[in-house]
């Protein structure tokens, strides 16, 4: 399925950077490795509408056997044109670079860029440019992470134009940015294609780099979560905080992004494996994913809404929370704690509130999974009780007087339409450029405010106008939380020393964040 065109003088062509070496240089060759790869991706039958897909792009023999499911996925589908999104590997710059040349070349042949779509997309927002940079040779060394994607693309496509961005910047300001602009210029179907609307999109990345193999599965699969359960807010600040890893996480978020402005709603992984799988060598790995973002029209449950904790569960994070407030305030340390549940060391974002006599006295929370859940709790409760900057630390002659509530919420989805925010039952996080900030599901019930209110003060806990969450520039985000208390006792609670046979502390702290509710 080649897709070739006659090159003149004129032209401006990307020629192939990493053919024999990436992959082969002949053109039979590389047409046979392709075929046999895409031959030997099984994937299931999907009915859905394919929006986007997710893609490796280290060597064909390593990364290869993933990638192939991604694209195995098209098969029999059509798409007019393709935008591959990918990160810049060797040359630093601060936007999203569309390439302005004529085509992009490979041992299979020359593909057209869209130069009008590329053009207009330039010109949606300051932070995307047509520019060579990141697609061209720098100290001798060409951009391979786009360049990889395409045999793949010719030989499961027919007749499409290529939009190739390579983003030198990938923060979620930037990842915003280009998917937002994106969503805008397909739906406005500019220019109009013969077949309607048939934009495809391509996010290339690789995950974890050079970590042992146990370690790399364990943070690949936190990533790999992250998608199905369409948390990119958390996922592209996890990749900022260096807590999780992917080289193409700003692509894997733009192509989120515009997916779902789009209509998709369902994130499919269909393969991860890593080099260790490939070479045996398990020492220093890099892990591959591929996935498909489709447009479900069916009514699914999400995966987290169906998360639940048991009532010994709650018992012991509530004993968590206690012995860490009782610790870091008598003895001014971090309590040692440990746990044998295995909900208990999911990763999950969770709050800790602090009320004496009815009032508070003190909130803090993580909303990113930045570590196990009982890890989490132990943090915030002794960041509630000595970091809150509303009030002075809590002392010890305070600590039976204390009333303790946990929110452990689920992963963040942004609201589409505001109809979907039920009182009582979502918290709400409201961002607009470096302006965040979380209201609580039970905030707006104790207040007793309605829809619009609860809107209007989430957006003034960001430092926002009330107003603001009418802007196009401003992202609501809901989540769902599971609350549980306990009431004053007479007496502080003393605790036995925690059983650290199973699992030790995991080392290493981070400041929580300091969004109360």
């Amino acid at each position: 399925m080649l897709n070739c065109i006659n090159a003149t003088e004129t032209q401006e062509i990307r020629q192939p950077a990493v053919a024999g070496a990436f992959y082969p240089a002949d053109p039979k060759e590389l047409e046979k490795m392709v075929d046999d790869l895409l031959a030997r991706a099984q994937v299931p039958e999907i009915k859905e509408p394919v929006l986007a897909v997710v893609s490796p792009h280290a060597g064909y023999p390593y990364s290869g056997p993933v990638a192939a499911y991604s694209y195995a996925a098209l098969k029999g589908r059509k798409f007019a044109r393709v935008v591959v999104i990918s990160p810049s590997h060797f040359e630093g710059f601060s936007f999203a670079s569309v390439y302005e040349g004529d085509t992009y070349a490979t041992p299979l042949g020359s593909i057209p860029v869209d130069k009008v779509f590329a053009a207009q997309l330039a010109e949606k927002n300051p932070l995307i440019k047509l520019s060579t940079r990141g697609h061209g040779q720098v100290e001798g060394r060409g951009e391979h992470s786009l360049e990889v994607e395409l045999p793949f693309l010719q030989r499961t496509l027919d007749n499409f134009k290529l939009v190739p961005i390579v983003m030198g910047e990938q923060s979620y300001e930037t990842s915003r940015a280009l998917g937002v602009a994106l969503a805008k210029l397909i739906q406005g179907g500019a220019p109009p294609s013969p077949q309607g609307f048939d934009t495809l999109i391509v996010a290339s990345s690789d995950l974890s780099h050079y970590h042992p193999y146990d370690d790399a599965v364990r943070l690949d699969h936190k990533v790999l979560k992250a998608i199905e359960e369409w948390d990119y807010l958390n996922m592209s600040q996890n990749f900022d905080r260096q807590t999780w890893e992917a080289c193409g996480g700003g692509p894997i978020v733009a192509a989120m992004i515009a997916a779902e402005r789009l209509g998709a709603n369902r994130a499919l992984v269909l393969r991860y494996a890593n080099s260790g799988d490939v070479t045996g060598d398990k020492s220093r790995v890099v892990g591959y994913g591929s996935v498909v973002l489709i447009k479900d029209r069916a009514e699914r449950s999400s995966k987290a809404s169906e998360w639940k904790l048991s009532q010994q569960d709650r018992d012991e994070l509530m004993r968590i929370a206690k012995r860490s407030v009782e610790t870091v305030v008598r003895e001014g340390k971090l309590y040692h704690c440990s746990t044998r549940s295995e909900a208990l060391i999911q990763e999950r974002g969770a709050f800790v509130t602090l009320r004496k006599k009815g009032q508070l006295r003190g909130c803090i929370g993580y909303i990113a999974p930045l570590k196990p859940l009982c890890l989490t709790v132990r943090d915030v409760a002794a960041a509630a009780a000595v970091q809150d900057p509303r009030f002075p630390p809590v002392s010890v002659t305070e600590l039976g007087e204390l009333e303790y509530e946990i929110s452990v919420l689920s992963p963040l989805r942004r609201v589409s339409d505001i109809k979907q925010i039920k009182v009582g039952q979502h918290g709400l996080v409201m961002k607009n450029g470096g302006r965040e900030g979380l209201l609580l599901p039970q905030v707006p019930t104790e207040e007793g405010w309605d829809r619009k209110t609860f809107l209007e003060q989430t957006c003034v806990k960001a430092g926002l106008p009330g107003s603001a969450w009418q802007d196009k520039d401003t992202d609501i985000f809901q989540f769902t939380a599971l609350v549980f208390g306990e009431r004053r006792t007479a007496e502080p609670v003393s605790f036995p020393e925690p059983d650290t046979r199973r699992r030790p502390d995991l080392p290493g702290q981070q400041a929580p964040d300091l969004r109360h509710p």
